[in-house]
C-alpha cells in the first residue's frame, strides 16, 4: 500500500472557536465523542476508512486545547485529565485516540522551547482547532535517535532554511494543518523543531501505512523536498534533555492512555459477547445449572481475573498523570525521575493489561468470538502494534534498578 495521500485537511466544521474546558467538561466531552466513535470503529478497521470526520470533530470539540496554557487562549489542563481523555477517546477507537499523540507533545514542546512570538501564533492555531503532526523517525535509519534531515541555509532567502528529507511512522500529519519536522540546523548542527504548514510546497505526505493493528492512523512517511523555512519557524530541540523535564514522561503517559483504553475496550465487548452470544460448556450445565455462559463459574472468574489487571492498569495510569503534573508544579530531577518512574509503571500494566485482556477474550466468548466478521481480533491487533513503540521489558528494568538502589532513569523521550 504505497498510494500519495489525497485526504484534503479540512478546517472544522464550525467556523467559530472551539469550545474551551474544565477538567470535568473535558472529561464529559471526551465520553460524548467515544460513544459516538465508538459505532463504526470496527467498520473503519475492516475498510481501513480513515478517521477525518472524528479527527474534525475533535478539533471542533476544544479537546485538542485543552494543555493550552491560560495565558495563550487555552484552559491549561494537566497531564491527568488529558490521561483520561485519551483513555477515553481509545475505548471507541485507538487510531482516533493516537492520532494527535504528537499534536499533544509538540504542544508541550512549544510550551516549553518556543519563542513568545511562536507561542502566540502557533497556540494560537491550537486554540483555534488546527492540529500538530509529526515527521520525527528517520525512514532509513539504524537508531531509534539518528536523524539525517537537516536545515540548510537558503540562498534565496537570508535567514531562512530548506529543508530535505524523509520521515515515517509520521502518526497525524496526514490530517494535520502543521507538521513538526525534527531536523538538524545546519550539518551536524543543533537538533531543531522546523514547523511546517501541511501544504507547503514540497511537502509530500504519503499513506504508506500498513500495520496489522492501529490501521487507520495513516501514520504513513512524510518527503520533504527543497521546502523553504523561515528563521521564525524553528524552535530549538537539543535543549530539551539538558535540564530536568517530563517531556518523556509526558508523551509516554499518551501511549499508556491508548493501551488502558484498549484493555477497557476489549473487557466491555467480551462482556457484551459473553452476555449475548455465547453458549455454556455442557460441564457448566451439568454441574451448576446455568442458565447461559455468563453463569459458568470459569469464565466468571476468568472476568474476574482480567478486571482486575484491567483496573489496576487504569489505576497506575491516573496516579502516572498527577505524578506529571506534582513534577511539572516543582520541577527538580528528583521529581521528574518520580514522574517517568510512575509513567514507566503505567506503561508496563497498561501493556501486559491490552494484550491480555484482548488474548483472553476469545478464551471466555468461544470459539463464536472468532469469526472475522465481528471484527473483535482488532483489540488484540491493535494492542499488540501500539504497544511495540517502547518495549515494557526497559520499563520494568529501570522500575527494578531504582527499587535496589534508588538509581534514577536515563532522561529521554522514552521513559
Amino acid at each position: 500500500m504505497t498510494n500519495t495521500s489525497v485526504v484534503e485537511v479540512r478546517a472544522p466544521a464550525s467556523l467559530e472557536t472551539p469550545p474551551s474546558h474544565t477538567a470535568d467538561s473535558a472529561i464529559a466531552t471526551a465520553a460524548d465523542l467515544a460513544d459516538r466513535f465508538a459505532e463504526e470503529s470496527a467498520l473503519r478497521d475492516r475498510e481501513r476508512i480513515l478517521p477525518v470526520a472524528e479527527v474534525d470533530a475533535l478539533s471542533a470539540s476544544g479537546l485538542l486545547a485543552i494543555t493550552v496554557p491560560v495565558e495563550y487562549g487555552g484552559p491549561g489542563l494537566g497531564a491527568a485529565v488529558l490521561a483520561e481523555v485519551v483513555r477515553l477517546l481509545a475505548t471507541a477507537d485507538p487510531s482516533v485516540a493516537q492520532i494527535p499523540h504528537s499534536h499533544f507533545v509538540y504542544v508541550n514542546a512549544l510550551v516549553e522551547q518556543g519563542t513568545e512570538a511562536q507561542k502566540r501564533l502557533l497556540l494560537g492555531e491550537v486554540v483555534a482547532g488546527r492540529r500538530f503532526g509529526n515527521a520525527q523517525s528517520e525512514i532509513n535509519s539504524s537508531h531509534v535517535r539518528d536523524h539525517a534531515t537537516t536545515l540548510r541555509p537558503d540562498p534565496a532567502s537570508p535567514g531562512g532554511w530548506v529543508l530535505d528529507g524523509e520521515k515515517g511512522y509520521a502518526t497525524g500529519a496526514l490530517l494535520a494543518h502543521w507538521i513538526p519536522v525534527l531536523a538538524h540546523l545546519g550539518e551536524g548542527g543543533a537538533l531543531s523543531v522546523a514547523w511546517v504548514e501541511r501544504h507547503a510546497d514540497g511537502v509530500t505526505v504519503i499513506d504508506d501505512w500498513d500495520g496489522l493493528g492501529q490501521r487507520t492512523t495513516a501514520s504513513g512517511s512524510v518527503r520533504l523536498q527543497g521546502v523553504r523555512v523561515a528563521a521564525d519557524r524553528v524552535t530549538p530541540y537539543h535543549l530539551t534533555f539538558e535540564r530536568p523535564q517530563v517531556h518523556g514522561a509526558f508523551a509516554q503517559l499518551l501511549h499508556a492512555g491508548i493501551d488502558a483504553g484498549i484493555a477497557r475496550a476489549a473487557v466491555r465487548d467480551a462482556a457484551a459477547f459473553v452476555t449475548t452470544r455465547s453458549r455454556p460448556h455442557p460441564d457448566a450445565l451439568a454441574l451448576y445449572d446455568t442458565a447461559g455462559a455468563a453463569g459458568d463459574p470459569l469464565v466468571v472468574q476468568a472476568f474476574g481475573e482480567i478486571e482486575l489487571q484491567v483496573r489496576a492498569a487504569e489505576a497506575l495510569l491516573a496516579e502516572a498523570g498527577r505524578a506529571v503534573d506534582r513534577a511539572r508544579a516543582d520541577l527538580t530531577a528528583t521529581t521528574a525521575a518520580a514522574a517517568s518512574l510512575a509513567v514507566a509503571a503505567a506503561r508496563a500494566s497498561t501493556t501486559a493489561a491490552s494484550l491480555e485482556a484482548s488474548s483472553r477474550l476469545f478464551e471466555v466468548g468461544g470459539t463464536r468470538s472468532a469469526l472475522a466478521s465481528l471484527g473483535l481480533d482488532r483489540h488484540w491487533r491493535n494492542a499488540r502494534t501500539h504497544t511495540l513503540h517502547d518495549p515494557a521489558a526497559w520499563k520494568v528494568h529501570h522500575l527494578g534498578r531504582h527499587a535496589i538502589d534508588g538509581t534514577l532513569p536515563p532522561a529521554h523521550g522514552q521513559i
